[in-house]
């Protein structure tokens, strides 16, 4: 087993801030092509609400989506640019398409118009007020499915992010994960705390919003990847543009097998982990999984420079090849 493969993982909805990518923006270049090719694509400027807010517009699941994808990329491309390639890939839900970009599975500008897309489906797939998360701290996995079996009671919830042993994201109708929440507490979990969404993102809710993105995704072109991807919704690897554009179809409306994904990457050889985007929620999941690995995160030019310091010599895989054989706040990386 080679002990110097490397993964890079990209957060998803919950990592956004205000001011995210605007140094990164100035200092490197390849970095400002990404931000001015996503307003393009978008015909707004995302670039600016990135790095000046306001949270209340950033924090709308229809920006917060191309906003992390952008910031995302911005920083992939500046580690690119110094030669470093991941062996493996994986996002936490939205960063399964920030994954896809980075392995060449998808081109940026379609992914980043596919993902504004994406969010105004899961948005207005349930009316406002009507679908609710929450993080469930100390239970296991299977101690939180029976919970939310036995609270369901005719309504929807469901586990909707298996984040990490003992970290359990529910989704579904609001009164029935307010009942999973009173029935977890019950049980022994150590918290139960409501997340401030506007939507119960992977839930059997989100059907309609699958079924929308669905014929969006069938329309782009997908190609086969540089390097493996680990899926969310089956917690395996693909290396097929159709396979990845299958995954990704079957996202919206399935859990987040998280820790399924880095385990199945620790098996793989995978001891240096590189967490690439906003925030560093990953950092921690992935620590709280496997606390023997390196865990590198990259955001900010800072971080990048730590994370080149880090991989020197790594050889670029070319981008046109085949397929290569904030404790955790739980409300990061929900989307």
């Amino acid at each position: 087993m080679d002990p110097s493969k490397i993964a890079f993982v990209f957060p998803g909805q919950g990592a956004q801030y205000a001011g995210m990518g605007r140094e990164l923006s100035g200092r490197h270049p390849a970095a400002a092509r990404v931000f001015e090719e996503a307003d393009r694509a978008l015909g707004f400027d995302l670039s600016r609400l990135c790095f000046e807010g306001p949270d209340s517009e950033l924090q709308l699941t229809v920006n917060t989506q191309p906003a992390i994808l952008t910031v995302s990329t911005a920083v992939l491309r500046v580690i690119q640019e110094a030669g470093i390639e991941p062996d493996f890939v994986a996002g936490h839900s939205l960063g399964e398409y920030s994954a896809l970009v980075a392995a060449g599975g998808l081109d940026f500008a379609a992914a980043v118009r596919a993902v504004r897309l994406r969010g105004r489906f899961m948005q207005e797939a349930v009316p406002l007020g009507e679908g609710a998360m929450a993080a469930i701290l100390g239970l296991d996995a299977d101690a939180v499915a029976r919970v939310c079996a036995d609270a369901a009671d005719g309504d929807v919830v469901a586990p909707a992010n298996f984040n990490s042993p003992l970290q359990t994201v529910i989704a579904g109708h609001r009164v029935a994960v307010e009942r999973a929440a009173r029935r977890a507490r019950e049980a022994g979990a150590k918290r139960a705390i409501p997340l401030p969404v506007s939507a119960p993102f992977h839930s059997s809710l989100m059907r309609p919003a699958e079924q929308r993105l669905a014929a969006e995704l069938d329309a782009l072109v997908f190609t086969d990847l540089s390097a493996p991807l680990v899926t969310n919704v089956d917690a395996g690897f693909v290396t097929t543009g159709d396979d990845a554009r299958d995954a990704l179809k079957r996202q919206p409306s399935r859990p987040v097998r998280w820790t399924e994904t880095v385990r199945l990457l620790l098996d793989a050889g995978v001891e240096t982990f590189v967490e690439i985007g906003p925030g560093t929620a990953l950092t921690r999941l992935v620590r709280s999984i496997a606390k023997s690995v390196t865990m590198l995160n990259a955001e900010d030019a800072s971080s990048i420079d730590r994370v080149l310091a880090a991989l020197p010599h790594r050889p670029h895989r070319p981008r046109d090849g085949g397929p290569a054989g904030r404790p955790s706040h739980p409300d990061d990386g929900r989307g």
